[in-house]
């Protein structure tokens, strides 16, 4: 096991309930509530009950599409959950990318926001953390998995979802606030790589700006040669992201995000199967995020974009494969698993060259799997994703 200050990820994490959504409790619940299927179009824009819950995730169940809320109300979670048979996990992008991380045997250091008796219980022996909380404390994220093809029936709805997915739902005060420990400046100064994640969670535009000031100033102690990846989320305050892409983006040097992100931002629909619409999806979105490096991760393939866009092909790739190895065996994923994934049949490669020669500028474009599995985990692949870039970026810096 490499030496744990060298990669230090941050910045939150969190317990996660994870669950997964069968016809039987959603058309009951459809017809308990009342809901109609004209109500699916137009998700509430606060979700405040169990029964806006229900009519945010059959919206994204009928599109097949992934996403993350913030909750007002956190029982209308803990009563949605126990309708089910949820599994204790622990989340967070950096968090999961640790977990990647120590598997491939490569150890990090987590910067935390809360901590408790699950996260003593599951964090990785081999690695280290330290946390901004004063006490222990318990926010547990739902997290919502279903599988392409799911059919639910009640009432005027009827609805099959074209995708497997996830989604996410938070009422979290301590990701929500984001305290840095004051440790994280003299941790970085001994960094090699450092992920920034989490700020998505944040809902007071003062508060952020603060966490973003201090971020800052603590990011002054890493060393010239290390590495700084900030993976986008979608953000409970959407207005939020162009306030921290404007502090932190002279500092970033690898920009990762996916294609419900990317969707958002352009405010349409991309054809991920067209390199055409993808070049041009690409372009408009270096207007908003100039990285020398953006990294777009899809369910089809993953590529990276910009000045230097060669310096990261080979991560992408270890990106790909890794996230393909949870998609088939989820938790239970090993380092023989991983590698019996890259002799998994890829992706035509006629995507990638057309893709490639459309763009205007460097751009590396890495094809995902052929992978047709009965029930997929679709909990945390962006995240184990990141965790696989990293680990080639770590790598490299030995």
């Amino acid at each position: 096991m490499s030496d744990a200050s060298r990669v230090l990820l941050g910045l939150g994490g969190c317990v996660d309930y994870e669950i997964e959504l069968t016809a039987v409790v959603l058309e009951e619940l459809i017809t308990s509530y009342g809901i109609r299927s004209a109500e699916l179009t137009k998700p509430p824009a606060v979700v405040g009950s169990e029964r806006d819950l229900v009519v945010s995730i059959l919206g994204y169940v009928a599109r097949g599409g992934g996403g993350e809320h913030f909750v007002a109300s956190a029982p209308a979670l803990s009563t949605f959950a126990g309708r089910f048979s949820p599994r204790t996990t622990l989340g967070g992008t950096s968090v999961r990318a640790g977990l990647l991380l120590d598997r491939l045997g490569i150890a990090s250091t987590l910067h935390l926001v809360t901590v408790n008796d699950d996260f003593r219980r599951l964090l990785p022996t081999g690695g280290d953390w330290f946390t901004s909380g004063t006490e222990d404390t318990f926010y547990p994220h739902l997290i919502v998995q279903f599988s392409q093809g799911l059919h639910v029936a009640a009432g005027d709805i009827a609805i099959t979802s074209p995708f497997p997915n996830r989604l996410i739902y938070v009422n979290d005060p301590a990701n929500d606030t984001m305290l840095l420990d004051d440790e994280l400046g003299p941790r970085l100064a001994k960094a090699e790589v450092f992920l920034i994640s989490g700020f998505n969670a944040m809902r007071d535009a003062a508060l952020l700006d603060e966490r973003l000031r201090v971020l800052r100033t603590h990011m002054e102690q890493l060393p010239p040669s290390a590495v700084t990846y900030f993976e986008d989320a979608a953000y409970h305050e959407p207005a939020f992201s162009a306030r921290v892409r404007a502090a932190l983006l002279d500092r970033i040097d690898v920009y990762g995000l996916n294609e419900d992100e990317l969707q958002s931002y352009l405010g349409r629909t991309v054809d991920l199967l067209d390199p055409a619409d993808v070049a041009a999806a690409v372009t408009e979105l270096f207007t908003l995020i100039p990285a020398p490096a953006v990294v777009l991760h899809t369910k089809y393939w993953a590529a990276v974009f910009g000045a230097r866009a060669g310096d990261y092909a080979e991560a992408v790739d270890a990106g790909i494969v890794t996230a393909a190895t949870r998609y088939v065996h989820g938790d239970a994923m090993t380092v023989e698993d991983v590698e019996a994934t890259r002799r998994r049949p890829r992706r035509p490669a006629a995507f990638a060259d057309a893709l490639e020669q459309q763009f205007d500028g460097p751009a590396r474009v890495v094809g995902g799997f052929v992978l047709d599995v009965d029930n997929p985990t679709t909990v945390g692949l962006g995240d184990t994703f990141v965790g696989g870039f990293l680990s080639a970026i770590a790598g490299a810096h030995r």
